[in-house]
């Protein structure tokens, strides 16, 4: 009985890695935009 608990643990344990891999891939692949730097006449305050 012990032996089933055993398995039980291991493949849910291996689940949990298999997505957590997936995820991590997917997060990598994704292209994250970033807005152009701001011009000259924008970084200065206005008075």
């Amino acid at each position: 009985m012990i032996l089933f608990w055993i398995v039980v643990g291991i493949l849910i344990t291996g689940a949990i890695l298999a997505v957590s891999l997936v995820t991590t891939a997917k997060a990598y692949d994704y292209k994250h935009k970033v807005d152009p730097p701001p011009s000259k006449e924008e970084e200065q305050p206005h008075q």
